[in-house]
């Protein structure tokens, strides 16, 4: 069953009502190049965009910038340092330059920060890049950036219905749910979920393929997960020992398929919670109106099978706060909350996705409340996490909790090139790379099932890559030949699920932005399709505005 709206005033309500209101006083909106989505690569695509002499509306979806990057996300995927340039590596380096400020430092001392991030120095001195930052310093940047350029940003949604108005195979507006329409030459699909695919007409994808479609080793069911696992013995069943009383919450009675089959559920997503223990700058976190204990049953048996840590990350990003991310078996992120058979977080509505981003919120601010409180987590567990809260001053209009839902893999545009595992290991060359990627091959678990008469974790696969770069093709941010002419996707690109795993990381999608907001540049300029753009001349222009192809 899809997300219940509730019938008393709700988003839903306030959106119906925004949106009657803004029929009203509808407004058009024109220019050059369009981007649909807040998040880290749109404001790149736009900055790029704007920065070759093009007018650019950027369309906010949610009045913050950065999308994930600036939601937390403040411990960076990033791989390999080397790949980041143009935009992307101002971003970094603006990053790195505020916290050499003493002021900057205000609940801690620099020099008691960790030296090394994930991978890379958390303050490279050599390249003088950061790779670690507050949300507030993020958007902040993101802002600046926009500004700088001459973006103009308008805040609105897709009409996910009927919000792509074509001309033959062109985009030549979109419509908002406020009722404005914005026209462009080109436009940019930023959305994490791939939103204005369908309705351009463009093929997509949603789930894992098989191993066997694109020769693959990492694709598909995985069987049970060697890392992020549940401990070993849980019992799947209500009443531990009786079938009769049911399974728990969102455990499956198998696995839906063999090894390497496909299917078309959703590794899970989760909020990066920004946590502190500096009490003046700490929020409590309150048990949710609506906590059931039920939906921690999974928890306590984890407990009980020797969990003892690992409930969420307390990775640290500057002034004692935390970049808490899912780890281990029984954490932050919602298995299997994300999809259902009928329907997914790409094919939900706005306000029916803002229903299920208010029970992951929940869910997590439960867990934490549960690790600190509840009678059936031992003392000791619950002494190691209880001086955690919500950092203050983070998000101060949203509770204090983050803006974006980490939406890590929704649709994935199908093109004439599919980006695949051995793209990413090296094995088949890309001739047209507008980008390169470095992390780890990763999804995290997609469902829970019964294994040999236990609960187990299924869908996590991390197949490290060791930094090496591997480019990413042009033909996979722009529609087959045949279909839409005038769309770039730097995100929700054409890629397997599991080359996506690597691909979909922030400061590649910085990257894929800018290449992205150049090409529709190109295009104009041209008077051609996006699948037309003359790649030696977009490469050149890629180099000489600092970007890392190779």
């Amino acid at each position: 069953m899809k997300p219940n709206i509730p019938s008393k005033l709700s988003l839903f309500t306030v959106t119906t009502l925004l949106t009657f209101s803004g029929l009203l006083s509808a407004t058009d909106h024109k220019a050059d190049v369009v981007v649909y989505g807040d998040a880290s690569g749109g404001v790149t695509a736009a900055v790029q965009a704007a920065k070759m002499g093009k007018s650019v509306i950027l369309v906010s979806q949610y009045g913050h910038l950065g999308g994930l990057t600036s939601s937390g996300l403040g411990w960076s995927d990033i791989g390999n340092d080397s790949i980041l340039g143009g935009l992307s590596r101002d971003f970094y380096h603006a990053a790195y330059l505020h916290y050499q400020k003493d002021d900057s430092w205000n609940l801690e001392k620099r020099d008691g920060f960790p030296q090394m991030a994930q991978g890379t120095p958390a303050f490279n001195p050599k390249n003088e890049l950061a790779s670690v930052f507050e949300p507030k310093i993020a958007e902040d940047i993101f802002d600046a950036m926009a500004k700088e350029a001459g973006v103009k940003i308008i805040n609105g949604r897709l009409n996910l219905k009927k919000g792509v108005v074509m001309d033959g195979n062109r985009i030549s507006k979109i419509l908002l749910e406020s009722g404005d329409a914005v026209e462009g030459k080109m436009f940019i699909d930023a959305s994490y979920e791939g939103d204005l695919l369908p309705l351009a007409g463009v093929t997509f994808t949603i789930g894992r393929e098989a191993n066997a479609k694109y020769g693959e080793t990492g694709n598909g069911i995985t069987g049970a997960a060697k890392k992020n696992q549940l401990p070993k013995g849980i019992d799947p069943y209500r009443v531990k020992g009786d079938a009769s009383s049911g399974l728990l919450a969102g455990v499956n009675p198998d696995m839906g398929g063999e090894v390497g089959d496909g299917d078309d559920k959703l590794q899970a997503y989760c909020y990066r919670m920004v946590l502190t223990d500096v009490p003046e700058n700490r929020v409590m976190i309150e048990k949710p109106k609506n906590y059931n204990v039920a939906d921690f049953e999974m928890l306590f048996r984890s407990i009980e099978a020797g969990q003892k840590t690992g409930f969420f990350k307390t990775t640290m990003v500057p002034n004692r706060k935390s970049d808490s991310n899912n780890t281990g078996g029984f954490s932050c992120d919602l298995i299997g909350g994300n999809y259902d058979k009928d329907w997914n977080w790409a094919t939900l509505s706005h306000a029916e996705r803002e229903v299920l981003a208010a029970k992951h919120r929940d869910y997590q601010l439960g867990l934490v409340w549960t690790v600190q409180n509840h009678p059936r987590v031992p003392e000791a567990i619950r002494k190691s996490y209880e001086m955690l809260g919500l950092a203050k001053d983070e998000f101060p209009n949203n509770g204090h909790w983050p803006y974006n839902l980490y939406v890590r893999e929704a649709r994935r545009m199908v093109s004439d090139l599919v980006m695949d595992e051995a793209h990413c290991k090296l094995k088949i060359p890309v001739e047209d790379p507008v980008g390169q990627g470095a992390y780890t091959l990763d999804s995290h678990n997609t469902q829970r099932f019964i294994h040999n008469g236990m609960v187990m974790n299924e869908g996590d696969i991390q197949t490290h890559l060791n930094g090496k770069p591997y480019g990413i093709s042009y033909r996979s941010i722009v529609p087959k030949i045949g279909e839409c002419e005038n769309l770039l996707v730097p995100w929700a690109l054409s890629a397997s699920h599991i080359a996506f795993g690597s691909i979909r990381m922030e400061p590649v999608f910085m990257v894929l932005g800018q290449s992205a907001g150049t090409a529709a540049c190109f295009a104009i300029d041209e008077n051609v399709s996006v699948q037309k753009v003359p790649y030696e001349k977009l490469r050149e222009k890629l180099i000489a505005d600092g970007q890392k192809l190779k």
